[in-house]
């Protein structure tokens, strides 16, 4: 497991082979069954040697969110949100060039820490940043579209 002290080595996505697919479907439509039901369902864990594990309702619920995204053919990555990223993690994550972010970092607009000379973004600070971005993207772009509208008319 990644320490949240130290910037993951690696952000690979899980992403489902082919000869998995149609299980992993099976999975996905199997939990969200069970997260329609109105009693907690109870799930457990059974490993092949036979110990059984109760899941907690938390685990069954990210569980849940990971097999509806594999089902969908997308991949999954894990992240705790306090996670410190390098530059170029937190770069490709906002799908920025590293220059830009080093820029949006140093004008102050996500906060970071040093650690000796290289920088490190958190993940929650950088989600939240990517949150306002996309917001503000999607307030000028619907500004946009009215102007547009009343152009026409």
């Amino acid at each position: 497991m990644t320490s949240s002290r130290r910037p993951p080595r690696n952000l690979q996505p899980v992403a489902t082979p082919a000869r998995q697919k149609a299980s992993v479907a099976a999975l996905a439509t199997m939990l969200n069954k069970l997260a329609r039901t109105r009693r907690q369902p109870r799930c457990e864990l059974i490993t092949p040697g036979g110990e059984r594990s109760a899941m907690p309702e938390v685990v069954l619920h990210v569980l849940k969110v990971a097999a509806e995204i594999l089902a969908r053919g997308d991949a999954v990555t894990l992240v705790p949100l306090r996670t410190e990223l390098t530059t170029q993690q937190a770069a490709n994550l906002l799908n920025v060039s590293r220059q830009y972010l080093v820029r949006l970092l140093d004008e102050g607009s996500v906060p970071f820490t040093k650690t000796g000379t290289h920088r490190r973004v958190r993940m929650d600070d950088l989600l939240r940043f990517k949150a306002k971005r996309d917001a503000d993207r999607k307030a000028k772009l619907d500004e946009l579209s009215q102007l547009c509208e009343e152009y026409s008319n």
